[in-house]
């Protein structure tokens, strides 16, 4: 009886959680493959400093910015005067895809956790880190299953297999 209650329970949990169908694709100028993940988060690629303002207006508390500096066109410090301008905190935490550093995941979990931080916005060039960040999130945080997670990461902008094969040894590492 109490392995059917928890069954039960584990079932209506799962039911509960949105699917990756509910991520919102939007065009939102100045930001590349914005989609809106629920009410706390949004998720996009490069940011238009110009933008800001219009992230503000949507409701938006803080941004967090995973491109490099040395990115073209990452715009970080323009980014970072734009943003705050338009009354935004602005978190910025380089992730490099291709070396992927566990240290700068802590970092983004601890931000993108933080009540004073929501809602928020991140980004990075194409949606692709964000997606394989935003996955660990779901995982460690939220509770989803990783092929839950891993649809919806996918839906954000994941599309790098090493970055998803990051991501899923980063949670096997870290459960």
């Amino acid at each position: 009886m109490r392995i059917r209650a928890v069954l039960v329970s584990a079932l209506a949990a799962i039911a509960a959680m949105p699917l990756a169908g509910q991520v919102q694709k939007m065009d939102v100028p100045g930001i590349r493959n914005y989609s809106r993940v629920d009410a706390t988060v949004g998720c996009g690629g490069q940011v238009d400093p110009a933008a800001m303002a219009a992230l503000r207006t949507e409701g938006f508390v803080s941004v967090i910015n995973l491109r490099l500096a040395t990115e073209a066109d990452a715009n970080v410090n323009a980014g970072r005067a734009a943003a705050q301008a338009a009354g935004l905190k602005y978190i910025h935490l380089p992730f490099n895809a291709g070396s992927p550093d566990p240290k700068v995941v802590e970092s983004f979990l601890a931000a993108v956790s933080d009540k004073t931080n929501q809602p928020v916005f991140i980004h990075c060039g194409s949606a692709n880190r964000v997606g394989g960040v935003w996955m660990i999130k779901r995982v460690l945080q939220d509770g989803w299953p990783i092929d839950q997670a891993r649809v919806e990461a996918e839906a954000i902008g994941l599309n790098n297999p090493q970055l998803a094969a990051f991501a899923v040894e980063y949670i096997n590492t870290h459960r």
